[in-house]
C-alpha cells in the first residue's frame, strides 16, 4: 500500500488542531454552542489554508455522520445538470444525523448557469441541509451567492506557525528538521500547509539519515544556494553592479525560479534591517540561517555606511510584483539592481 501523504496523515481532526485560523474556529464553535447554525457558509482563502479540513470538522462537531456528508469538487462537477441533481438530493432526509452537509470545493469553478440554479436552494434550503462552499477565488463567486452565505476569510499561516507544524511532523516521523531547513520550506510554501507538508515529504524521501539540513532542502526544491543570494546582496552592499548582474545571470542559467530567488533575497534584506533596528531579535533570527550566512548578514547590518537600506527592500518588493508578467523573468531584479546602484553614484 502506498504511503499516506503527510498532508492527509496530519490533517487537523478537531478544532483544537487547526492553526492560524482562530477567528474562524471561535466563530464556528460559538455558532454550535449557541445553536445558531446557518444554512450556508462560504470559506474563502488561498490554497492549503485548511478550508475543507475546517468544513469537515464543523460537520463532525454538529454530529453529522460520514454518510450524511457529501463532498463535491466543483472543478469537475461544474455544470447545471450536476446542480439540478443536487437540488433533488437535498430533499431526502439524513440517514443518522440532524443535518445533511454538502461541501462544495472550488466553488468558483461552477458555471454561471449552475450558480443560478443553486441560488434558490441556497436561499431556502430544507431545514436539515447545510451548505459549505470553499473557494480560492472569492471574486469569481456571484455576489448573489455571497449574499446568501456567512463568509469566513481564511488567512495564510505565518512563517512561525508553518515552521512549528513542519518541525512537529518531522519529529513525529522520526526526523530532526534543522531550523534553517524549516525556514526555507516554510518560505517556499507561500503560506500553504499542504505545499509545506508536500515539500517536507519529498525531502524526507530523499534524505539519508534522520537529520534534515538546509542542503537537503536546497537539493530537493531547487532553491538557490545561500552563496548565490549573498553574491547579489553583497553586490548591493559593495556598490558593484556588474557583480550583481553576473550573479543574477548565473541564477537564470541554473533555471532557478526568479520569483523564489527574489523572495529569498527579500527575506535576507529584511533580516539585515531587523538586525540593525531591532537588536533584541538577533538570537531568534540567528536560528533561521546557517552560521556562515548569518555572520554575513550581521556584518552588513553593523555597517553604518551600508547601502542596504529600507529603499533596497522597497525596490526588491516592486521587482517581485513585476516578475510574474515580465517578458524576461530576471529583468525586474536586474532593473532593481541598476536603479539601486546607479542612484548611489
Amino acid at each position: 500500500m502506498a504511503e499516506l501523504a503527510l498532508y492527509r496523515k496530519y490533517r487537523p481532526k478537531k478544532f483544537k488542531d487547526v492553526l492560524g485560523q482562530d477567528h474562524v474556529v471561535l466563530a464556528l464553535e460559538a455558532t454550535i454552542k449557541n445553536k445558531s447554525v446557518s444554512h450556508a457558509y462560504l470559506f474563502a482563502g488561498s490554497r492549503g489554508t485548511g478550508k475543507t479540513s475546517v468544513a469537515r470538522i464543523f460537520a463532525e462537531e454538529l454530529k453529522v455522520s460520514p454518510e450524511d456528508i457529501t463532498e463535491i469538487d466543483a472543478a469537475s462537477n461544474r455544470g447545471i445538470d450536476e446542480i439540478r441533481a443536487l437540488r433533488e438530493a437535498v430533499h431526502t432526509l439524513p440517514f443518522h444525523s440532524p443535518y445533511k452537509v454538502y461541501i462544495i470545493d472550488e466553488a468558483h469553478m461552477l458555471t454561471k448557469e449552475a450558480f443560478n440554479a443553486l441560488l434558490k436552494t441556497l436561499e431556502e434550503p430544507p431545514a436539515h441541509v447545510i451548505f459549505i462552499l470553499a473557494t480560492t477565488e472569492l471574486d469569481r463567486v456571484l455576489d448573489t451567492v455571497i449574499s446568501r452565505c456567512q463568509v469566513f476569510a481564511f488567512k495564510k499561516p505565518s512563517q512561525a506557525i508553518l515552521k512549528k507544524v513542519l518541525s512537529d511532523i518531522a519529529k513525529a516521523e522520526g526526523y530532526t528538521l534543522e531550523a534553517p531547513a524549516a525556514e526555507l520550506v516554510a518560505l517556499l510554501s507561500d503560506g500553504s500547509f499542504r505545499d509545506a507538508e508536500g515539500t517536507l515529504q519529498k525531502v524526507i524521501a530523499t534524505t539519508s539519515g534522520k537529520k534534515i539540513n538546509l542542503e537537503n532542502v536546497e537539493l530537493v526544491t531547487g532553491a538557490p544556494k545561500g552563496k548565490l543570494l549573498n553574491d547579489v546582496l553583497g553586490s548591493i552592499e559593495e556598490g558593484l553592479l556588474e557583480k550583481g548582474l553576473v550573479a543574477v545571470r548565473r541564477a537564470g542559467a541554473e533555471n532557478l525560479d526568479m520569483a523564489v530567488f527574489l523572495k529569498l533575497l527579500i527575506e535576507r534584506v529584511r533580516v539585515v534591517l531587523l538586525l540593525r533596528f531591532a537588536k533584541g531579535m538577533e538570537k531568534e533570527l540567528e536560528e533561521e540561517f546557517a552560521e556562515e550566512d548569518f555572520e554575513f548578514l550581521k556584518g552588513i547590518a553593523l555597517n553604518k555606511s551600508s547601502r542596504v537600506r529600507s529603499e533596497t527592500l522597497r525596490k526588491l518588493l516592486d521587482a517581485l510584483g513585476e516578475t510574474g508578467y515580465a517578458a524576461v523573468p530576471s529583468l525586474p531584479l536586474e532593473l532593481a539592481l541598476i536603479g539601486l546602484l546607479e542612484e548611489d553614484k
